[in-house]
């Protein structure tokens, strides 16, 4: 008999102030049980790299990757904050200094349909007794945010039961790395039992004793690094006759008194490296309070509606989080006022459904105002207030004006907001009867670094 162990971690999202307990954990464990024999394999699901971080912004995410290289990882997947929270550009470069495999079986170049070259369909581990781990991994499906991107994003079961075919024949024992969420896994769990592990992520759940359909082993750690996931396999014969799963906390392991510095001095190089990229020169703050002479968020709307090239843009007051003051300023500033991985959507509607999403957005304005909301690419706190540029809305008449005119229900109208517009439930009608084009790569801290860098040049 011998045993196996799997470590995984998932949906970090950059936050590292538990990285220095987890890497301490991976690695003298990994050394203690391979001590006793044991095969140990460490895979990462995804999410690692969030660009709320300003570390992560500063360098494209590859100071995330410097972290992964210090504990050894055999493998790693992506998530959707490293494939739609980069550009195609820099996704295809974010692993080029890596030391471990990336493994990734529905990502493909939208024109040549290619697989990225950064990433394999699969990778198989010989243990010392001869038994093969096959590792295989999907992420989550979202083509409307990848195809924008230059990617071809395919569904699970376009892809799995092909690639499960491919590697049966080759290995004794089934990994799947799933960024798909619960949902998906608990589907795949009792429609594949050829699987015999499945190493969940995306949706953030925790099994802290992990769970069992059917034979398959399921894991899952939760998010932020509070937890890790372990899994133990017992083989026979190259035959799994017992397996476990947990989720070690990290709040009960030990904590150094280095271990705050380090992951304060994360945040303060990101922003000493953020802080040197100057981007315009304004002559009069930019501030968050809508009753200041000179409104943050109207300046955002009209570098929406310039990027969109557009007569019209709405956004959400929740979304600035900072001022930005008269003067020099900076990618730290933009990144600290607009820290969300959000990009711009161009939504086309007829006059008529124009008029039902203002109504939408007036009925849900109130309730909206000050509720808490996360995920999504949403990283504040609350939504705010709706704002309007080019559209306004008569509350008294209950009337939808654009650009002062009334609105005729058979011409077609095109504004400019953000995607988590079209992510969040309380507009439907932009998903359902909106024509929408993403705006990539660009996100909206971008699009109004851009806006002041043009308006406002340092001379």
């Amino acid at each position: 008999m011998e045993e196996i162990v799997i470590f995984h971690t998932n949906d970090l999202h950059s936050h590292l102030e538990n990285w220095p307990k987890i890497r301490r954990y991976l690695i003298s464990h990994k050394e203690e049980y391979e001590k006793l024999g044991k095969t140990v394999i460490t895979v990462d699901l995804g999410d690692f790299a969030d660009r709320w971080h300003p570390l992560t912004e500063a360098t494209d995410g590859q100071a995330n990757i410097e972290l992964m290289n210090a504990v050894d990882y055999d493998a790693a997947t992506i998530g959707n904050n490293e494939g739609v929270g980069n550009s195609k550009e820099q996704l295809n470069h974010l692993y080029d200094h890596r030391n471990f495999d990336v493994i990734l079986g529905n990502l493909f170049d939208l024109n040549s349909g290619q697989a990225p070259d950064w990433a394999s369909s699969y990778k198989i581990i010989e243990t010392k007794d001869k038994a093969k781990i096959g590792l295989i991994a999907l992420t989550a499906p979202f083509p409307l945010t990848y195809n924008p991107n230059g990617w071809d994003i395919r569904s699970t079961k376009e892809i799995l039961p092909s690639l499960l075919r491919e590697i049966q024949a080759k290995c004794d024992v089934i990994v799947l790395m799933s960024h798909l969420g619960i949902d998906e896994d608990i589907k795949i769990a009792n429609e594949f039992p050829e699987i015999n592990v499945l190493l969940g992520s995306h949706t953030h759940h925790l099994f802290k004793e992990g769970e069992k359909i059917n034979d398959t082993q399921l894991s899952a750690a939760g998010k932020f690094g509070h937890y890790l996931g372990e899994v133990h396999l017992t083989i026979d014969n190259v035959k799994i006759i017992h397996s476990e799963a947990k989720a070690v906390s990290m709040a009960e392991q030990e904590t150094l008194a280095e271990d705050q510095r380090e992951s304060d001095d994360y945040l303060a190089l990101g922003h000493q490296l953020l802080k040197a990229k100057k981007i315009a020169k304004i002559d009069h703050p930019l501030l968050i309070e809508m009753a200041a002479d000179h409104p943050l968020i109207v300046t955002a709307l009209k570098a929406l509606k310039e990027k969109g090239q557009t007569d019209a843009a709405i956004l959400n007051n929740g979304l600035f989080l900072s001022d930005l003051p008269r003067g020099i300023i900076d990618a730290d500033q933009l990144h600290e006022t607009l820290p969300h991985p959000m990009h711009l959507i161009r939504v086309t509607l007829s006059g008529a459904e124009l008029i039902r999403m203002l109504k939408e957005m007036e009925k849900n304005r109130h309730y909206l105002r000050k509720f808490p909301i996360t995920g999504m690419g949403f990283r504040g706190k609350v939504f705010g207030e709706l704002y309007y540029d080019g559209i306004t809305y008569d509350k008294e008449k209950k009337q939808v004006l654009w650009k002062n005119q009334p609105i005729d229900f058979k011409q077609n109208y095109t504004f400019t907001t953000v995607d988590h517009f079209m992510f969040i439930p309380f507009f439907p009608t932009i998903e359902l009867a909106g024509k929408v084009e993403f705006l990539f790569p660009e996100f909206i801290r971008t699009v109004l670094g851009d806006y002041l860098n043009m308006h406002y040049p340092i001379q």
